[in-house]
């Protein structure tokens, strides 16, 4: 049991992003967890409608719309993180990260595990930020597609070269050989086309009509930041590996600076799961729906345990 085998490693907590979510997500940890029960209530309770019920039942094409999205998947993380702490507190064990970090929209979810921002400040900021986002894929509609095979500097020097038709740009830095790319949807289907053209093994457009992380997110992360100026932020209590950086966040400031340039520039995946590693880091645990994580981890580095956990194997007696 994971309570009981990683105790003594130095662990990382990481959380999804936008991507891993499904109908279905977090209703055993409802069923089972009264931690999570109350996060779920408590997600309910701020945003004014049913998130948990959107969560466990859908429909579909509703928990997909950006601004759902984002707030169920927080909730389900931190539903998660809750009955984690939960099952090991009843076992009389101690399971605490020497650092944290989330992807994208998960970065939110990492500074709530680190007492960094309060769970209802962070919902009620990834609802707007989802919002902001939509509305910016409204006025000027975008797509992402990953890529494997093509490293980092390929795919910037393909994006510049579509740069006649529109924007796009290297937007995800997921693993040394998977690369998301973001923008427009001219240039964007071009830069497809040539990474493909120069042996791109995989090319996978993804199911979003927004391009984030790229220029084009920048209005949105302009309000985004007003939004951030109104929000108390606490120094986090573990530290957090930032998504722009890929350096570690250690005071409210840097936080409030992160969060608000984040949405319209590259997530550096990579760089934070190896600033991890180079801070002793030999075990990481991904907690929320999905495995999109442990295996970009995997693909990062095979000198480091990953786990990744199901619902079923958190509340498991």
């Amino acid at each position: 049991m994971l309570t009981s085998n990683t105790l003594g490693e130095k662990i990382a907590f990481v959380f999804p992003g936008q991507g891993s979510q499904h109908v279905g997500m977090g209703k055993i940890l409802y069923e089972t967890s009264q931690a999570a029960r109350r996060v779920f209530h408590q997600a309910d309770e701020t945003l004014g409608f049913a998130l948990s019920k959107l969560c466990f039942e859908g429909p579909e094409e509703e928990l997909h719309d950006t601004i759902n999205t984002q707030p169920a998947v927080l909730t389900v993380s931190v539903a998660y993180l809750a009955a984690l702490r939960e099952r090991a507190q009843a076992l009389g064990k101690s399971l605490e990260p020497i650092f944290v970090a989330g992807h994208s929209l998960g970065e939110y979810t990492a500074l709530v595990a680190a007492g960094a921002l309060d769970f209802r400040d962070a919902l009620k900021l990834v609802r707007e930020r989802g919002r902001l986002m939509k509305e910016s894929g409204e006025y000027t509609p975008g797509g992402m597609a990953a890529i494997v095979g093509l490293d980092e500097t390929a795919l910037t020097k393909i994006c510049e070269e579509v740069a006649s038709l529109g924007v796009a740009s290297v937007a995800n830095a997921n693993s040394p050989e998977q690369i998301v790319i973001s923008g427009e949807r001219a240039p964007l289907d071009a830069a497809i086309e040539l990474a493909r053209a120069r042996g791109a093994r995989v090319v996978v457009p993804l199911r979003v009509s927004i391009a984030a992380h790229s220029p084009l997110m920048q209005q949105a992360a302009a309000h985004l930041a007003e939004v951030l100026d109104r929000v108390h932020f606490s120094e986090p209590q573990i530290p957090v590996v930032a998504n722009v950086a890929g350096q570690l966040l250690t005071s409210a400031e840097e936080v409030r600076k992160e969060l608000a340039v984040q949405i319209c520039q590259r997530v550096e995946w990579t760089r934070s799961v190896r600033e991890m590693i180079a801070g002793g880091v030999d075990t990481f645990i991904e907690i929320g729906p999905g495995q999109v994580l442990s295996r970009l981890i995997r693909r990062t580095s095979s000198d480091v345990r990953v786990v990744n956990l199901t619902d079923r194997e958190i509340v498991a007696r």
